[in-house]
Formats: C-alpha cells, sequence, structure tokens
C-alpha cells in the first residue's frame, strides 16, 4: 500500500478582485474548500504540488495565473477519518500556502473524485465558508493583504 505523505499545500484560488474559488468535497457534503493535496514524493519542490494540484483539482494550467509562495505553514492533527490514507503512527499534517492569482474567474473542471461542486465567492464569504481554520485563515490573510 502506498501511503499519502504528512506535507501538504493549501492554494487559494483568487481573482484580482479578491473572489476566492472553494470546492465542495465529494466525500464530504457541505466541506467546502481551496485547493489542497499532498506532495506526491518527499523530494517534489513544493511550488511544483501547488501547480500540480491546481490543474487536477480545477484544470487551471498554472501558466494562466500568478502562483506565490506565502511562506505561512501550519501543522495541524489529521481527522481520524482521514488517518488510514497515511503510515502507521502517523497524526499530523504540515501545511505550505500559496497563492494563485486569476486575472478574472475561469471555468473549472472539477476532478469528480475529489469535489462534487465550486463556487466562486467574495473573500469574506469564501472565509466563512471553509470547515478548514488553516484554510479560512488563509483567506482572510488575502482579504488583510489586499
Amino acid at each position: 500500500m502506498s501511503y499519502k505523505l504528512p506535507v501538504s499545500v493549501l492554494v487559494v484560488v483568487h481573482t484580482a478582485a479578491l473572489e476566492v474559488l472553494l470546492l465542495e468535497r465529494s466525500a464530504r457534503a457541505g466541506f467546502w474548500q481551496s485547493v489542497t493535496g499532498s506532495l506526491d514524493r518527499l523530494d517534489e519542490p513544493l511550488e511544483r504540488a501547488a501547480a500540480r494540484e491546481v490543474a487536477e483539482e480545477t484544470g487551471i494550467a498554472a501558466a494562466r495565473g500568478s502562483l506565490e509562495r506565502w511562506n505561512v505553514t501550519n501543522t495541524f492533527e489529521i481527522y481520524a477519518r482521514w488517518r488510514h490514507r497515511f503510515a502507521p503512527g502517523v497524526t499530523h499534517n504540515t501545511e505550505h500556502v500559496f497563492g494563485f492569482t486569476l486575472p478574472e474567474r475561469m471555468p473549472v473542471t472539477l476532478s469528480p473524485d475529489e469535489h462534487v461542486a465550486y463556487q466562486w465567492l467574495p473573500w469574506r464569504e469564501a472565509a466563512a465558508r471553509c470547515f478548514s481554520w488553516s484554510n479560512r485563515d488563509a483567506i482572510v490573510m488575502l482579504g488583510e493583504r489586499a
């Protein structure tokens, strides 16, 4: 069995006008989030992982916008319901935060294995809708940076 690595990226996809893209998880109805995902291998550069996850989850190529590493890292306990995906004994994940700026809203092609719906929301509404505290905090940071 191949286990997920406990190192991930969180990518806040947004427009220049601070409309934020949120995705609804297929496995958890009502759980809205930004683009997230684990590194494929330990030596995968974080920027490459972030661009890969955006393309996989939204169909938007990195060349369509501007990817920026925010130099923010969160460490959190992995929810018990998802812990089986990780090696035995792994309980915490380290998440690296990125922003991905698009000039305007773009069509989204969801990965049906991961997400069932998407929406573009003003940053305050997007932050309030996120189930994850780290995702909420990243979106608030986006709004405060503007």
